[in-house]
């Protein structure tokens, strides 16, 4: 005979139960992705779309949720949607799981995924008519290159619905594509998805091109009084906005035009540490300097900075991973054997190692011989780029091997560097000098090598944005 639950247990089991629920099914937030496929867009508090299934763009508003679980290699998301439309009656309530396959390719450092849809239900009540969603199918690829900095993504997708009503059958047959990337100072994803629907009153084309995107900025903020122990010091802040425009071409209804869609999330402001350098008062370089100490970037004890002085390959190299927040490999478990570092004239007992090895195995760094990693050695400029450029992913966007760059002294380029330091002028990284010299074995001094991680993490926070959403969208 089974025993009742007590009030105690059943209390007990409810919270477990909860808690269960709360792991295997979570509220995502991560990344920066358009919610679904309709070309909506939302903050925290409002979701908007428009439909064109009477003819005519309808403005339909409410509320969306978003869950995932993850088993395995298998991630499911369900879109949640209750809108109300224009009219006093008018009402949307649709939900959608898609099942998204997942392969990991560690050899390539690539992801793929498949996605397709595993259950639908949509309803839409006008005041004198009502569509219902009868079919539902969808395919929709994706590769990620994970880069160490950054990742970044390219996907295609076809499909179809089918809706009903109590005099007609609209189909709707669709295709697009999507791109995006995302790394810790931001991510955007812009869709563009062409949608063609045919009923019996013909056929009408629309176009909606959505992009979600979150950016985080660095700000100084002045403190004011002067009986202080400091002037000022910097915030994070974290944005997040979603822009998109419909275009129309509906013969039997509205014509041609076009109608748009955007929202606003609240900012969230973090303030960092406030760094306290004696040296650096009317240095051209202490914005810079003071932005990296806030991040962590540079964990000086020390009041002095020391900004004319070389940079190391060691704290350069750690800088680079921690200003991106790479994640960094994790020391072994229960082993008793002794680690040995990747290089012998490195320490594991460092606090930063972990930094080194994991950019020697992510393949941004290498040493300086086989056994040598030289983490005193004098940084230059052909050894920063590169290291940058690879961190990025992106030094196989050069071009074909036996190419020249427009530096004068191009010869004294060394064959390891002449793809990350091609890629680093293209998207305005470095710079030569006043004589078009490039000086790529000239060392690098703490000040200079600063500035170069700072145009590094702009790279990361507003060009990537640039080039995947304002370069795609034309909306006037």
């Amino acid at each position: 005979m089974t025993r009742p639950f007590s009030s105690l247990s059943k209390k007990l089991y409810l919270l477990f139960i909860a808690l269960l629920l709360t792991l295997l099914c979570k509220v995502s937030s991560a990344g920066a992705t358009p919610p679904d496929l309709n070309g909506g867009v939302n903050n925290e508090y409002t979701y908007e779309e428009q439909v064109f299934l009477r003819g005519k763009p309808e403005r339909f508003s409410g509320k969306v949720t978003k869950t995932e679980s993850e088993q395995k290699d298998k991630k499911t998301t369900t879109y949640r949607f209750t809108l109300t439309g224009p009219g006093e009656k008018d009402k949307l309530t649709r939900s959608v799981s898609y099942v998204t396959d997942v392969k990991e390719r560690l050899d390539k450092g690539q992801t793929t995924t498949q996605t397709t849809v595993k259950t639908y239900s949509e309803k839409i009540n006008f005041d004198k008519e009502t569509f219902t969603l009868v079919d539902y199918q969808l395919s929709h690829g994706i590769v990620s290159d994970n880069r160490p900095a950054s990742d970044y993504y390219s996907g295609n997708l076809v499909g179809r619905k089918i809706y009903k009503t109590d005099n007609d059958t609209i189909t709707v047959h669709f295709s697009g594509r999507n791109v995006g990337y995302e790394n810790f100072w931001g991510a955007t994803e812009t869709q563009i998805i062409d949608y063609e629907m045919v009923s019996d009153r013909g056929t009408a084309l629309i176009t909606s091109t959505v992009s979600d995107s979150k950016t985080k900025t660095m700000k100084y903020e002045p403190h004011d009084p002067s009986l202080s122990s400091f002037t000022g010091g910097h915030a994070v802040i974290s944005q997040r906005n979603m822009i998109g425009e419909y275009t129309y071409d509906i013969p039997y209804g509205s014509g041609t035009g076009k109608a748009n869609v955007g929202q606003e999330m609240v900012p969230k402001i973090e303030r960092l540490i406030v760094p306290k350098f004696r040296d650096l008062a009317k240095h051209w370089a202490k914005d810079d300097i003071e932005k990296l100490y806030s991040l962590g970037v540079f964990d000086e004890k020390s009041n002095f900075f020391s900004p004319n002085t070389p940079m190391n390959r060691y704290q350069f190299t750690v800088g680079v991973l921690k200003g991106a927040d790479v994640r960094v490999l994790e020391p072994p478990k229960n082993t008793r054997a002794p680690r040995k570092p990747v290089y012998s004239d490195l320490d594991v007992k460092d606090p930063d190692y972990l930094y080194i090895e994991s950019a020697v195995q992510k393949g941004i760094t290498k040493g300086v011989t086989a056994t040598k990693f030289m983490p005193k050695g004098y940084l230059t400029r052909a050894q920063a780029v590169t290291i940058l450029i690879r961190a990025l992913g992106l030094e196989h966007r050069a071009p074909t091997p036996g190419y020249k760059t427009s530096y004068t002294d191009n010869s004294r380029i060394p064959n390891w560097a002449k793809d990350s330091v091609y890629v680093g002028t293209e998207i305005g990284l470095i710079y030569g000098d006043t004589k078009g010299r490039f000086n790529p074995n000239q060392t690098m001094s703490r000040a200079e090598a600063s500035l170069l991680i700072i145009r590094y993490l702009n790279f990361l926070e507003k060009d990537l944005q640039q080039n995947y959403r304002d370069d795609m969208l034309f909306f006037e």
